[in-house]
């Protein structure tokens, strides 16, 4: 099998990155991976703990609110997408 995320980018991986680079003041410690698992595409993303924060948002509405977006950019491509967050 080969590794599609090399040619084509997966569906909501340049959506995470521009929301996140807009987001974060830490650019260079952004990370954004994604990769196609058995539940659908996995999105993985790490940033400073400085950035944490943000990414989370007050009681963890911002990061509710990516997760909701990605569902909709999932269904247009006929795909499950998930957000995982690793912590610093």
């Amino acid at each position: 099998m080969t590794d599609a995320t090399q040619t084509t980018p997966l569906p909501g991986h340049e959506f995470v990155q521009a929301v996140l680079s807009m987001l974060v003041e830490d650019k260079d410690q952004l990370v954004v991976e994604s990769k196609v698992d058995d539940l659908g595409i996995l999105i993985t993303v790490k940033v400073s703990e400085r950035d944490m924060g943000k990414l989370i948002g007050k009681g963890g509405q911002t990061i509710k609110s990516l997760r909701t977006l990605l569902r909709v950019v999932g269904g247009t491509a006929n795909q499950r997408v998930n957000l995982k967050v690793l912590e610093p």
